[in-house]
């Protein structure tokens, strides 16, 4: 039996309002029986987000995977096309390129951003010239050098995707991520800053684009009284029950950054002293979400030292994100850049960064971290 000195701390998990605002909008699903997929809380979500963000248009759908898969196929990928993708992220920003038959090639991070280096992106182009899309990842909250990368996307003339699912209420010079590029996608996965258990939202200032997405994603059912299918489908369309958790979730998602932000700061003041210890890139133009208050360690004391030091005592943590051209699936697919990524990877942890720990929570986790360079 975990006593209360020891409690479960978990890394993200969901947090519901505390006004409830959440069950306001499911009830009303339940009570107007429309708790199948689409719906009024469906179309609000879509408008409140596209508002909140700064987009013209979005399409709410399943999952932030679905998103990158649509935004690749709205963008015209396909068989063999050349699709540009950091490498150091999760593998559902990756999994869609090879969804639409296309091949990744992965770019490095740079030290100033954790995030796409613009230095080896141009050095993929020099050997890739035609590339169909970049995908650019906003990771752990921290916004990816866009202007440098949207310059030199430019110059070739090619559409980026922004795979924001990590940076929602991170901005970059006073814009919100997400919105930059051609595309812009979101998850709302249950460790996410606001959750809708699952799910994930598409935006674009190309309307006539999104509304396409939403017929593809709603099994390409043409208007026609039987069941007629002119186009392949897809079953990607987020519920009327989701999204109404969404719907609520994006009211206190302001209040989510601020405490986040505290954590991140909370971390910084107490870590900062010990030996060998560098928190992630914070620049003057970017006002990031603090999705996951993360270090890299040079020293003696390793990320597993620190992560199994929190396991014995119930608390979760985890590594920074192992990079694609080293996973076992994609490790065949070319690379470039100065090896960075694996840097982190092999230097890098995430704190706990959940925003329902109390300040009790914050103290127990420094105090065992400490512990380790005594």
């Amino acid at each position: 039996m975990i006593t209360v000195s020891n409690k479960r701390i978990y890394l993200s998990s969901p947090h519901m309002s505390d006004e409830g605002y959440e069950m306001q909008y499911i009830q009303e699903a339940f009570d107007t029986n429309w708790i199948a997929p689409l719906g009024k809380n469906v179309n609000e979500f879509e408008n409140e987000f596209a508002d909140k963000v700064g987009s013209k248009t979005a399409a709410a759908l399943s999952s932030g995977t679905a998103a990158i898969h649509m935004a690749l196929k709205a963008a015209g990928v396909g068989e063999g096309d050349i699709v540009f993708c950091p490498t150091l992220t999760f593998s559902a920003t990756a999994n869609p390129i090879i969804y639409q038959n296309a091949i990744p090639v992965f770019i490095d991070s740079d030290n100033e951003t954790w995030n796409m280096s613009p230095k080896a992106l141009e050095e993929a182009f020099e050997k890739y010239p035609n590339v169909k899309a970049v995908i650019v990842v906003h990771l752990y909250g921290l916004s990816a050098n866009m202007d440098k990368i949207m310059d030199i996307c430019k110059k070739h003339n090619v559409p980026i995707i922004e795979d924001a699912a990590e940076s929602l209420g991170t901005y970059y010079k006073g814009k919100h991520t997400g919105t930059f590029g051609d595309y812009g996608i979101f998850s709302f996965n249950g460790n996410k800053i606001i959750t809708t258990s699952g799910g994930g939202m598409l935006v674009s200032d190309n309307e006539e684009r999104i509304s396409k997405v939403r017929f593809w994603a709603t099994q390409s059912r043409d208007p026609a009284r039987h069941y007629q299918h002119s186009e392949l489908g897809f079953n990607y369309r987020m519920s009327n029950v989701v999204a109404g958790i969404g719907r609520g979730q994006l009211k206190i998602l302001d209040k989510r950054v601020e405490k986040k932000k505290y954590i991140y700061e909370f971390y910084k003041r107490e870590l900062t002293e010990l030996e060998r210890v560098a928190f992630m890139p914070i620049n003057d133009w970017n006002n990031p979400n603090y999705w996951l208050s993360s270090i890299t360690l040079s020293g003696k004391v390793r990320p597993l030292d620190i992560m199994e030091a929190l396991e014995k005592e119930n608390i979760e943590s985890r590594p920074i994100w192992k990079p694609m051209h080293m996973q076992p699936f994609f490790e065949k697919y070319d690379y470039f850049g100065e090896d960075i990524a694996e840097n982190l990877f092999n230097n890098g942890i995430c704190l706990p960064s959940d925003t329902k720990m109390t300040d009790d929570d914050l103290n127990r986790i420094v105090e065992i971290i400490k512990g380790l360079w005594k």
